[in-house]
């Protein structure tokens, strides 16, 4: 059988697994993204081991597999940064500052700390922090919705807070690699410092200024879905200038060309047809690709406890985190507690920077199969937590003021 042959029996076993195991998901009030990474767990080596069956003689089809969920990743972050809007980062209120940045600091903290105590040195268990410290509301988003709470006080506030979660997890991520690419002495800092400030402002630069015009030119060409390609490239190309020219990693350069592109009048347009095209083939063979990662048969009893481990610190960094932030700024107790649970769930972006550990040699295959694990976990366990703690609560709920209005549409996946 010919490698092409190989490659699309294989693609067509993971597409249909993924879209059947998100649909199963959300039969039990669960996200796709929880069904396609435990699909991929059971098609990996754990079970199936589908990259390995008798007809499969390609040695590179599993590198080729990985390669394309690496697009995914790049789709992924383009449009988590199309979904925000700079003027709604310039809203947020004082509560969404500081839960957000709490919500990080905490968990990063604590996952550094566990990352010692279990013998890691400190890159590999700043690495372990920072999947801790990435969150994703997409799942108390709909939670809220159902509860008709996404417009509450909380609700809003914890959107809010997703934004600054996002934006802090990816910028330590990018300082982080961009240290270890740049050496330790006072020179090469700030040789590593320059080059991030001068990738940020010349992409700042063209997107505030050469992006809408560059736009509105190929929108006249008359050629079949112009724009759409045209974000394609550019995304490309803010990644690889985070590498190259910022020591950044590409998916913060794609998350920066997603925010360019949020402000021109072609971003519904960009944001309908990328999201058919990633959600439909890029994104799914991502998520199924982290579960193939994954070897549950190699996990000892030491990696069940270091699986405990992170997940308690997970529920518990967020939860005293972002609701203690919350706290800070005159919320209930039940308020910050709703808050802070809203912040539990782990998602896109600690998978995505728990592959980027794994294949940079910063997190053991041990230690990565543990992450995914709690983010299976706190995928979980979130939704019936929310509701828990609205349950007794009373159907009116006190709104955020208006100068809060961030739009929840990112939470819409």
């Amino acid at each position: 059988m010919s490698d092409f042959l190989q490659l699309a029996i294989l693609l067509v076993m993971v597409l249909v697994a993924a879209k059947l195991a998100g649909y199963l998901s959300t039969l039990i009030h669960q996200p796709a993204v929880f069904g396609e990474l435990l699909v991929g767990v059971l098609l990996g080596p754990s079970l199936l081991n589908i990259t390995h069956l008798p007809f499969i003689t390609n040695i590179h089809i599993e590198d080729f597999l990985s390669e394309l969920g690496e697009i995914g990743v790049l789709l992924l972050m383009f449009l988590a940064g199309l979904e925000l809007h700079l003027k709604d980062l310039a809203k947020n209120t004082r509560v969404a500052a500081i839960s957000g940045i709490l919500g990080v600091v905490l968990p990063v903290g604590l996952g550094l700390a566990f990352g010692e105590l279990t013998g890691m040195d400190f890159n590999h268990g700043l690495f372990l922090g920072l999947t801790l410290g990435a969150t994703s509301v997409s799942i108390s988003a709909q939670v809220l919705i159902e509860l008709n709470r996404i417009r509450s006080k909380v609700g809003l506030a914890m959107l809010g807070a997703a934004v600054f979660d996002d934006i802090l997890v990816i910028l330590l991520l990018s300082i982080f690699l961009a240290f270890l690419s740049g050496g330790s002495g006072i020179v090469q800092i700030l040789l590593v410092f320059g080059k991030m400030l001068v990738f940020l402002l010349l992409s700042v630069a063209f997107g505030l200024w050469g992006l809408p015009r560059l736009t509105r030119w190929a929108g006249r060409l008359p050629v079949s879905q112009n724009v759409t390609t045209l974000a394609i490239i550019i995304m490309l190309v803010y990644g690889l200038a985070a590498e190259l020219l910022g020591g950044m990693a590409a998916i913060t350069g794609t998350f920066i060309a997603g925010l360019m592109f949020a402000r021109t009048p072609e971003k519904k347009t960009i944001e309908t047809n990328l999201h058919a095209l990633s959600y439909a083939f890029f994104v799914p063979i991502f998520f199924v690709s982290i579960g193939l990662s994954v070897n549950l048969r190699s996990m000892d009893l030491n990696t069940l406890w270091i699986i405990l481990g992170i997940s308690i610190i997970a529920v518990l960094g967020k939860i005293i985190g972002a609701g203690g932030g919350a706290l800070l700024c005159k919320f209930s107790w039940r308020e910050s507690l709703q808050l802070g649970i809203g912040m539990v769930s782990r998602g896109e972006v600690g998978l995505i920077i728990a592959k980027l550990g794994l294949d940079s040699g910063y997190l053991p295959a041990d230690i990565f199969s543990a992450i995914v694990a709690m983010i299976l976990i706190t995928t979980l366990i979130t939704p019936l937590m929310l509701r828990a703690a609205f349950r007794s609560e009373e159907k009116n709920v006190s709104p955020l003021p208006a100068e809060a209005g961030i739009e929840t549409n990112k939470e819409s996946q």
